[in-house]
């Protein structure tokens, strides 16, 4: 591990604990960084990881400093909200330091992080990205909830757009408003109705009409959405890596590992759907999304999305029929001679695969 980082040094800065998925998701992360600030080589920067799980990252070169359960729920009150810790370590970094940037792990560089810390200006919030104004919907549980509350309270109103936290940038002038979001937690918790994201949501309100917001959707890929997948991928650069993650065919390949959605070509799920109208009608589509599994992608981290897309095909249809498919109906539909002529070799093992996972 290196030594403590120096004040003046840009601060990149990732907290983890908890499942193994969330160790795998930042050092993956991390790697991306360091494989695309090779393009910025003159440029220095500290990356930070505070984490109840030093291991994972024995191998990378960064900082880790060590977060026990018992500061993880010091940080989560007075309400035991763990999203509150994300607030409170960035503020604790810039207390140290003149520009620190918080990133989530679910993401991955495009370009140097030195483009990010470019963004982040005196008077300046980065965010990934805008979600929408306020008051666009007004089916959300943070406007019932607490939108009469915000304009009593003079702080937000329907124009205020509304963030997305995965990536946090400030500098150390402006660390104020975290401390004015995590006020905006403690105040707003009892009454948010649970509402998940209501972390990111006093932040909105924290830089409404304070500081200039910018995002940087173009600069990193935060893959909130469709996790599983992205997951599989960086799964499998793990497995690839894990014995030596900084060596250049390691750093290259983070590259590969890319933004898309690994699918079938739009020609390929077309013949898909033809060839699938043959079986009865109530298993075409269960059938139809195995084999967006099945197909043989020529980027091997898309190639690991396969057993992905069969548990999501096995899911779709559960909520299609509104009950599980127990062993006896899937061994019954895999029995089908057309399933069989389908799938042919690839048949035993999907159902092993679905058979294994549906008992987790």
């Amino acid at each position: 591990m290196n030594t403590a980082p120096s004040t003046p040094r840009p601060q990149l800065v990732y907290l983890v604990f908890g499942a193994e998925t969330y160790h795998q998701e930042a050092v993956f992360s991390i790697a991306s960084a360091l494989a695309n600030l090779r393009d910025t080589p003159d440029a220095v920067l500290d990356i930070q990881v505070f984490s109840d799980n030093p291991e994972p990252y024995r191998l990378l070169p960064v900082h880790v400093r060590a977060l026990d359960e018992a500061t993880r729920k010091r940080w989560s009150e007075p309400h035991g909200y763990h999203f509150r810790t994300k607030h409170v370590v960035l503020r604790q970094v810039l207390a140290e330091s003149e520009l620190g940037l918080l990133i989530d792990t679910d993401t991955f560089f495009h370009h140097s992080p030195m483009a990010l810390f470019e963004r982040v200006q005196p008077g300046t919030l980065l965010c990934n990205a805008f979600y929408t104004k306020y008051g666009d919907n007004h089916e959300s549980i943070l406007y019932s909830a607490l939108r009469q509350r915000l304009l009593d309270m003079g702080v937000a109103d329907d124009e205020m757009m509304t963030l997305n936290s995965g990536v946090m940038g400030l500098t150390q002038q402006d660390a104020h408003i975290l401390d004015r979001s995590i006020e905006l937690m403690d105040e707003l918790f009892p009454h948010a109705q649970g509402a998940y994201t209501l972390e990111e949501f006093c932040l909105s309100i924290a830089a409404y009409r304070t500081l200039n917001v910018r995002e940087c959707p173009d600069l990193i890929h935060h893959y909130w959405s469709r996790k599983q997948l992205f997951r599989a991928k960086v799964k499998a650069w793990i497995a690839k890596h894990a014995a030596d993650p900084t060596c250049s065919a390691a750093l290259d390949d983070t590259r590969e590992v890319s933004a898309h959605l690994p699918r079938p070509p739009r020609l390929q799920r077309m013949m898909y759907k033809l060839i699938t109208l043959v079986l009865p009608k109530h298993q075409q589509q269960f059938i139809r999304e195995i084999l967006y599994g099945c197909y043989e992608h020529e980027n091997e981290f898309d190639q690991a999305c396969g057993p992905v897309w069969w548990d999501k095909a096995r899911q779709n249809q559960e909520e299609r029929q509104g009950r599980p498919i127990d062993a006896h109906l899937l061994e019954h539909w895999f029995a089908n001679p057309v399933v069989r002529l389908i799938l042919g070799e690839r048949r035993r093992a999907i159902y092993e695969h679905l058979m294994k996972s549906s008992s987790h």
